[in-house]
Formats: C-alpha cells, structure tokens, sequence
C-alpha cells in the first residue's frame, strides 16, 4: 500500500514502452532488495547482471563517494585520471590494447560497428559493410544495435536495418557460407543471454576466428552480459581466442552507467580523432565505479567463487528439472548466467510475477527459460533459497 502513491505517478508520467513489476525499491544490501512497505526480495537477477557486488558493497559505494566530492564529470577534451586507470586495467585484464568508453551496451556494440567498417574503409575496401551475426542474438535496442540483434520482434516497425545476415549460433557452416567480400565482420555472444542462455557450442569461437581471418573480416564479440566475471573468468573469449574488439557494460561498474569497446592492436587506429565520441563517456564517475569492481573481483577472488557457486546453481537447477517434468524440460548456462527452461507451451514472464510475490527476483529470457543472473558475490544459502521458491511456484503446474 505504501507504494501506491509513487505507482500512480508512475503510471501519469513515465513513458509506456516498459512493463515493470508493481514495486517500488527503496534501497537494498547485498543480495537483498526492500520496497517501499519493508519486504525484503531476493534477488537473483542483480538487475540484468548488472549488480556485480550486490546493492551497497562498502568498495564501490566508497568508490563512489570519494569521486563525486572531487570531480564527476570534465569531458573528454581534457583527461581525467580514473578514466587512463581504467583503459590500463582493461588492457591488463584483456591482453587487448586499447579502450573506449560509452555508456550503455548498445552503445559499446555500436562502437564496435563502426569500427568495423571504418576500419575497411581506411584500407580501401569501401565495399566491406555487411555484418554476420546470429538468430537469437541480442546487441541492444538503437538503430545499429538492432541491424546486429538477431530477433526480429525488436526490428518489427522500425523500417530498413544496415546490411547484416544472421545465421543459426553455434552453425560454423552456415557463417562459412555466408561469408564473402562484403563482410566486415562478425559479432558473436559467447552465451547468448537474452535468446535463451545458450552458450556456445566447444570450437564455436575457434572455428568463426579462423573464418574471420580467412575472409579478411574483424570478429566482434559481445562481453556485455559475460563479462566482468560472469561466467567464473573475467571474460568469455579469454583461454580460446583474441578477438579484434569486444564490448562490455553492464556488471563493469556494478550499477553505475558505463560502457567500454575494448580493441586489439590491429584496430587501434580505425577510429582516428573525429569519427567517434561519447559526452559523458569515461567520466571519472564511472570510471572509479568499474575500478572498484575490477579491484574487488581481484581482490575477493570472485571468478573463483563464481566457479564454485556455478556448479552449485548447475546443480540445484537440473534436480529442480527433474523434480518438474510438468513444468521443465531442463536447465543449461554457465557460471552464474543459467536458466531454468520451461516445457513447451509455458511463458517464462508468465511465473516472474508468481515468483516475485513470493520474494524472489528472476528475469525471462527468450519465450520459455527463468533466467538467474545473481550478484558474484550470492551465497550457497541464497542460491537455495531462490531455487526452491521457484520449485514451490512451478508446483502449481502439477
């Protein structure tokens, strides 16, 4: 009830294009969301992966506060410290060599691109336009971004899209013969988050690294919702491949709005001054929030306890599916990126507003699969607690 004001409100001024649960949070602490009348809400979607430390992690909200009483924002005609240290710490952490800072994910794919056909482009090879890409992806929601997203629902009304084939993910066949000229290069998830928590298949990112050099193409790949730990390594190319750019947001700076390009060497010049930018992109801000969450994933070994969490939730997932053969048909993902998948017929967002009544947040990802993307840092204790809520809710289906 002590929501109701701010939902009328909501309701008379913000713009329709979202369908938001009937909560209002007020604060939360650790894996912990409260709303407005004191219900405490687990949470196992840490706001699309993005939550990295949870909500109030003492290193980032002190990261934080420190840099907003010495300086928030300068722009990018001039340098700022926190901003050089996070371009360094990237490249350390990549083995990449150099970074660029946006916003938001979509932004950071649409970096990448740019920089994918400006880089042809300065070579000479004006005709290299057409992207490869695959079903099911998802890149973000701008103009570019949609050329690349491999779901058509989010194209639907928005008129002609630039030059990109999508094929089946995890097909090496179907991208060889696509492959041709006019390819500039091919963007790829190493799990498809919003499609269906699908990782790649083994030698997927092999296989389209060695097509990519072969036809004279860049390889994208989209860390935006793997990065930053997710999947118990920092990123999800890293022991397979060098990419020639990625893209990260989201958990970088655990909540607060960055995104980053990050680029080989080969491709460090395709962007020369002018012919990109971002006003608010790499601002110290920022820039402390993500070099809190790098420093702390290090310094709390995160990836390792992803790892062990990981084969936890792996585990207590596959029993929730044979517990539920009404209901699931299994379970797939890696690290803390995994899903529940429902049996055919059964809407994923249909059981989120079930499961949220009964204290739990889970987000859908593509029709059928119950998405958990907890902070690194959940506990045993919670990863039960928010499986078998989910198995007394699906209940219902028997």
């Amino acid at each position: 009830m002590k929501s109701a004001p701010h939902l009328e409100l909501a309701k008379q001024y913000l713009y329709g294009n979202y369908r938001p649960a009937p909560v209002v949070f007020v604060r939360g602490e650790g894996c912990s969301l409260y709303d407005e009348g004191g219900k405490r809400y687990l949470d196992l979607c840490a706001g699309v992966a993005v939550s990295t430390l949870g909500h109030a992690h003492p290193e980032l909200t002190k990261a934080i506060a420190e840099q907003a009483a010495r300086v928030i924002h300068v722009s990018n005609y001039f340098y700022n410290a926190p901003n050089i240290e996070l371009a360094e710490a990237l490249v350390r952490h990549t083995g990449l060599a150099r970074a660029f800072f946006c916003n938001s994910g979509a932004e950071a794919n649409e970096a990448m691109l740019k920089l994918a056909r400006r880089y042809h482009y300065a070579r000479g090879d004006k005709m290299r336009q057409r992207m490869i890409a695959f079903h099911n992806a998802f890149h973000g929601r701008t103009m570019g971004a949609l050329t690349l997203t491999g779901t058509p629902k989010y194209r639907e009304g928005f008129g002609q899209c630039g030059p990109t084939t999508h094929v089946a993910y995890g097909d090496l066949d179907q991208v060889r013969a696509a492959m041709g000229a006019d390819v500039a290069g091919i963007v790829v998830e190493p799990v498809q988050g919003e499609g269906g928590v699908l990782p790649a298949p083994e030698g997927f990112l092999v296989g389209l690294r060695k097509l990519a050099d072969e036809h004279g193409a860049l390889l994208l790949v989209d860390e935006v919702q793997t990065g930053m730990g997710r999947l118990g390594k920092m990123f999800g190319f890293q022991g397979q491949i060098e990419p020639d750019a990625i893209a990260l947001a989201k958990g970088l700076a655990g909540g607060v709005p960055i995104g980053a390009m990050v680029t080989n060497a080969r491709v460090a010049d395709a962007l020369p001054p002018g012919t990109h930018g971002s006003t608010f992109g790499g601002n110290p801000l920022a820039c402390s929030a993500a070099l809190a969450v790098l420093r702390t994933i290090e310094n709390e070994k995160l990836c390792d306890a992803v790892r062990a969490r990981g084969q936890l939730l792996t585990s207590l997932l596959k029993d929730a599916a044979k517990a539920l053969p009404n209901a699931c048909e299994g379970s797939r993902g890696v690290g803390l990126l995994q899903g529940l998948i429902l049996r055919e017929g059964l809407l994923a967002r249909d059981w989120l507003g079930k499961i949220l009544d009964r204290g739990v947040l889970l987000t859908a990802a593509g029709e059928r699969v119950l998405r958990f993307t907890p902070p690194l840092i959940v506990s045993d204790g919670e990863l039960r607690e928010g499986v078998r809520t989910v198995v007394e809710v699906l209940k219902e289906i028997s």
